[in-house]
């Protein structure tokens, strides 16, 4: 029974390569580059950076190569030309390696999802395109869908067995196995074998397909029965809510997108695994169902534009709500046609949002671009509100209220880290790209690591930006945060830390205990039993408990201390901030010291940073604190 076994499976895959040979390149390709990277383990380095453009580009060459593989196997198109068009496909894809830079371009992520997207609904339908047939096309889909749970499947145990068999190798015959070994056996089994599955179960004999009308029970028995309560489940809970919505007249929350979205991805997916047995006459309620989906459609769909156009008023578009409003409009349009068509064509679910999702890529009315523009067109006018734009440039406005100063502030962050400085150039009056290189060659980022060394320049130049701007001492928290806050504080945000954060004098001390963020730890040595509670982040106080003796340790008392001598503290304030922190100070050990006695002890607790909000009125905010230890004397 092996012989026949492995027969096969060179036959398969000599089937494989034989049709799809532009494909298992694409294959083998990406995964050489995902095993350097995994190799390398740090992901911000220049040659892990090209690993993960090829392994984008390799991702989209095979979808692109398939679906032109596809288009041409339906076209009956051989011999030379049927390889030449391939192979100009193949390069063309390539190219997207000189256009794809996530390491520097954080929007080329969502490139890449949307690029991705749109190849794997192009091969949904690139078979299809010439091809009249409805049922062909239902069948295909319905193929490589199942081939595609089979291979999950099969590579899930195939790599489960195998890490079993290396895990016992390694206990039985102490063979030191890296953990990288796990991850690029997983990456071998994800791209080479579970890629080489796929393709050898794609159909190429379209005219079979059409003629094919078997239906499994168990997918009708699945729709029937899960798909369809879910999809109804969801449309009660948004009825229930619109109503609520007319009754008080309140806008609607951010999250009902979420619902309606869930709603009509259960509900078309419904409608799509049971289209081919709509006419037989035992199942004359799919016709109702179907209809009463897109009739229930309607209502959620103004809800939908509601929710997002509430936010797109108030705050501009981001590239998530870009994304809700190009969904709105396929949504409607989907569901104006299925409720006016008689010919309910299921091509035009993937074909449209193929388009869609091509236009959201790339040009003027790209996310990214729709995006920028909105964002800083806020920018300007919260400016041009406070008389700080002048010749269409921003200057420094001579007062600004704290909401405005705090949506600027957090407006700025959102540019800068999205679109880099490119974005304001035309509304400053400075070179932004050579402040860029004189805060990229700062001591602060050569001493970075190159994992996070992206991060501490994208608040640099924030942080440049702010004082520029004025804004120094309004917030910067993360956008979406803000969104959530009627009413913002003006927050300046401090930063303390030992001077030498790798030398801790224990001298006169019997025990260390080094902790990170004082979770809840429990020890017990040598009779000693410790135990340090969760840290109070309202009190700033610390619970510690030796034996039968207990003391607080009060490090918000502590702070407000060093901030009642300002003249104190300056000695040691850094005057380049290399951290997201309005005020950093590189203060001497003993400053950051607390030490309590008890009955049977005398504890000291080393604190080794310190980071906190402090508004207007003087109140601590988001207290916290890290890289810490107690030192603990025996009396």
């Amino acid at each position: 029974m092996a012989l026949p076994s492995i027969q096969n499976l060179v036959q398969d895959i000599k089937y494989v390569i034989a049709r799809f040979p532009l494909e298992i390149a694409f294959a083998v390709i990406g995964t050489i580059a995902a095993t350097q990277n995994a190799l390398l383990g740090y992901p911000d380095t220049k040659v892990s950076s090209w690993c993960l453009r090829v392994i984008f580009t390799a991702n989209l060459g095979l979808l692109f190569s398939l679906s032109a593989s596809l288009y041409l196997e339906s076209r009956n198109i051989k011999g030379p030309r049927l390889y030449l068009i391939k192979i100009i496909v193949a390069l063309l894809a390539s190219c997207l390696i000189f256009f794809l830079n996530p390491v520097l371009y954080s929007g080329d992520y969502i490139r890449f999802f949307l690029l991705s997207l749109a190849g794997h609904l192009l091969v949904s339908f690139a078979a299809y395109i010439h091809v009249e047939s409805i049922q062909g096309f239902w069948q295909f889909n319905k193929t490589i869908f199942i081939r595609f749970l089979t291979g999950m499947l099969n590579s899930g145990v195939l790599y489960l067995g195998l890490a079993a068999a290396l895990g016992a190798t390694k206990f039985l015959f102490n063979i030191d196995i890296s953990s990288k070994t796990y991850t690029i056996l997983f990456i071998f089994i994800a791209g080479i074998f579970n890629t080489t599955f796929f393709l050898a179960g794609i159909p190429k004999d379209l005219d079979s397909l059409n003629n094919d009308f078997s239906y499994p029970k168990g997918l009708k028995i699945f729709t029937q029965y899960v798909l369809i309560p879910l999809a109804s489940i969801y449309v009660v809970i948004l009825l229930a809510y619109e109503a609520k919505i007319l009754i008080e007249w309140n806008l609607p929350k951010g999250l009902v997108s979420n619902l309606i979205l869930g709603y009509a991805v259960f509900g078309i997916l419904a409608i799509l695994m049971i289209f081919p047995i709509r006419e037989q006459d035992e199942n004359t309620w799919i016709k109702t169902y179907a209809r009463s989906f897109y009739f229930l459609m309607l209502p959620l769909i103004v809800l939908l534009f509601l929710a997002v156009g509430a936010r797109v008023f108030r705050y501009g578009i981001t590239e998530n709500r870009y994304f809700l409003i190009m969904l709105a409009v396929w949504l409607l349009i989907i569901t104006i046609y299925s409720l006016t068509s008689r010919k309910q064509n299921i091509k035009l679910i993937p074909i449209s949002l193929c388009i869609f999702t091509l236009l959201s890529i790339y040009g003027p009315q790209s996310a990214l671009s729709v995006s920028k523009y909105s964002q800083t067109k806020i920018l300007t006018e919260i400016f041009k509100r406070n008389n700080a734009l002048q010749d269409n440039k921003l200057v420094k406005p001579k007062k600004i209220s704290d909401k405005d100063g705090n949506q600027a502030a957090r407006t700025l962050r959102y540019i800068v880290d999205n679109y880099e400085y490119s974005s304001l150039k035309k509304y400053v009056n400075i070179d932004l790209d050579h402040i860029a290189d004189s805060l990229e060659n700062t001591k602060a980022i050569a001493k970075s690591n190159s994992y996070n060394v992206r991060y501490e320049l994208r608040n640099l130049k924030v942080k440049w930006l702010q004082d520029y701007l004025g804004l120094k001492e309004f917030s910067t928290s993360d956008y979406d945060d803000y969104e959530r806050v009627e009413k913002p504080v003006a927050l300046q945000s401090y930063h303390l830390q030992q001077n030498e954060p790798n030398l801790m004098d224990i001298k006169g001390y019997d025990y260390i205990v080094e902790t990170r963020n004082h979770d809840h730890t429990e020890i017990n040595h040598a009779g000693l039993k410790i135990y340090i509670t969760d840290f109070n982040k309202e009190s700033g106080q610390i619970s510690l408990q030796l034996n039968n003796d207990s003391t607080l340790f009060d490090v918000k008392a502590l702070v407000n201390n060093l901030l009642a001598k300002p003249e104190q503290l300056n000695q040691y304030k850094e005057n380049k901030n290399h951290i997201n922190a309005t005020y950093q100070y590189q203060l001497p050990a003993e400053m950051l010291s607390i030490t309590q006695e008890t009955k049977n002890f005398r504890i000291t607790l080393k604190l080794g940073t310190i980071h906190f909000d402090r508004n207007k009125s003087k109140t601590i905010k988001d207290f916290y604190f890290y890289d810490s230890a107690f030192l603990i004397k025996v009396k």
